[in-house]
């Protein structure tokens, strides 16, 4: 076999090899943006549920949330007083009682991070079907880390404060005085 035979084939071997790298890369980004495909709230919800069966183990509960879109002053009144420093950036609220999302509007199904305040309380749905948490903000953590995950899978990056997160999680109280 002459060099000029061996490097046609080893040229042909690394344009194939390149060319089957490149393929499933290009169907990775076409699901990964399949998302904004959807045409219903449900259909997104399927979506998001699919790539939380994929990205955590979190179980998927049997029965969907109800999902509904509040004012930023219904979402301070079911938040209560306790979070009244966190009323200005709520964009999702989850009650476990009534397993229902509600989303702060304005809200678009188009924009990612708005998504990804839903897969956020997606989350807080999956969670409330099992596990012991020593108080509600212990389970913010996880959510956070699986929200940032999805955004970082689109190239973008949550607005999150982190200690303050890892602060809630840790369900020590606050404001400690001694006598």
């Amino acid at each position: 076999m002459t060099l000029f035979h061996r490097l046609g084939a080893l040229v042909t071997c690394a344009l194939t090899t390149l060319m089957s790298i490149a393929q499933p890369t290009a169907a990775a980004e076409d699901d990964l943006l399949a998302w904004r495909n959807a045409n219903s709230l449900p259909q997104l919800v399927a979506h998001l549920e699919t790539w939380l069966d994929a990205n955590t183990d979190l179980q998927r509960r049997a029965l969907a949330p109800t999902i509904q879109w509040v004012s930023p002053a219904k979402a301070a009144y079911l938040q209560g007083s306790a979070q009244a420093a966190k009323v200005e950036t709520t964009r999702g609220l989850y009650d476990p009682d009534t397993r229902a999302i509600y989303l702060v509007k304005p809200w678009s199904a188009r924009d990612p991070f708005d998504v990804s305040v839903l897969l956020h309380e997606l989350v807080h749905h999956r969670q409330n079907g099992g596990g012991h948490w020593y108080c509600p903000g212990a389970q913010e953590l996880d959510a956070y880390r699986t929200q940032d995950a999805w955004l970082a899978e689109l190239g973008l990056e949550a607005n999150v404060n982190w200690i303050a997160v890892i602060l809630e999680a840790g369900c020590t109280p606050r404001d400690i005085h001694p006598d």
